[in-house]
Order: structure tokens, then C-alpha cells, then sequence
């Protein structure tokens, strides 16, 4: 993401809501919607989604790993390199 995030209000976005999803798909950046002075949703990219959940996959892994180092519970660390790459080839 840019130095400062790219925020419209909802009345931009009912008036000109072509122009910004060509924005946000040419820029691969969200944009934040604001209603009343504060933020409402945000928009961005079917390309920025998928990586974002991705990234969110992978992290979700790693927690579960974490705990499950706590409760003593291992995995052989092929098992844990097959799934990894499972799930990168997937991204």
C-alpha cells in the first residue's frame, strides 16, 4: 500500500462507482469507503483478495503450529513441508 491510503466517500463511490473499481484494479490498491466522516468498508482488488487470504492461511498454519508446539503435539517436518507447499502452489 501507497504513504496514505486512497479514502472516498460513499457519495463518490454511488457517483463514480466505474472509475473507482478501474482505479482499484489498475492500482492493486483497496480503497476505503467512508460514510459520515468514518469508515465504512473497503474495495480492493480480486488480486489483493486472494493474496490477502493466503497470507492469512499461512498464518492461521503458523499459530497452529505454535499452540501445538505448547501442547507437545509434533509433526514430522516432512508432513509440515508437504502441507506448506500444498499450500503455496495453491497461491
Amino acid at each position: 500500500m501507497g504513504a496514505l491510503p486512497n479514502i472516498i466517500p460513499v457519495s463518490d463511490l454511488r457517483q463514480n462507482a466505474a472509475n473507482v473499481l478501474k482505479q482499484v484494479i489498475e492500482s492493486d490498491e483497496p480503497v476505503f469507503i467512508t460514510q459520515r466522516g468514518r469508515t465504512a468498508g473497503v474495495i480492493q482488488s480480486p488480486k489483493s483478495y486472494a493474496k490477502t487470504e493466503h497470507d492469512r492461511r499461512l498464518l492461521e498454519m503458523l499459530l497452529k503450529g505454535e499452540q501445538d508446539i505448547a501442547k507437545d503435539k509434533l509433526v514430522e517436518m516432512d508432513v509440515v513441508f508437504k502441507k506448506a507447499g500444498n499450500i503455496l502452489k495453491k497461491g
